[in-house]
């Protein structure tokens, strides 16, 4: 099992450079968690998408739907105590801190591309790269 960032959830349902790589780690690991957070973020990512690459409405509900089957009921609400400590020891977003608390409550990496989580949670955090690796 794994905590996937939403920046490595994205490319599974939306192609880009990384949906090759990302697809390879679903194969090798398919048990994903997320912090519920990851709906947010998530659709936040394909308003964006919407916007410059000109995603179709009818499209980006149907991503969204794809992946919330991928996650669905491997999503946890994590709690203001786990989070805002790290927040504060880190420098890193609340939002960010969501994935490294609920990591560390299962006990298994996070896999992301955000670097600042990498830096400053190297026994947590863990670069797509890595995460091949290790499988």
């Amino acid at each position: 099992m794994i905590v996937a960032d939403t920046n490595i959830l994205l490319p599974l349902f939306l192609p880009s450079e990384l949906s090759e790589r990302v697809a390879r780690l679903a194969t090798l690991d398919p048990d994903w968690a997320a912090p519920a957070l990851w709906r947010s973020e998530f659709r936040n990512a394909l308003v964006t998408q919407m916007r410059v690459r000109q995603l179709a409405l009818n499209q980006a509900l149907a991503v969204m739907e794809m992946a919330q089957t991928w996650i669905q009921e491997r999503e946890f609400f994590v709690a203001s105590p786990k989070i805002l400590p790290l927040a504060a020891e880190s420098g890193c977003t609340a939002y960010d801190c969501e994935y490294i608390a609920l990591a560390l409550d299962l006990r298994v990496p996070c896999v992301t591309l955000d670097q600042a989580l990498l830096k400053a949670f190297p026994g947590v955090a863990v670069s797509l790269e890595k995460a091949l690796e290790a499988d």
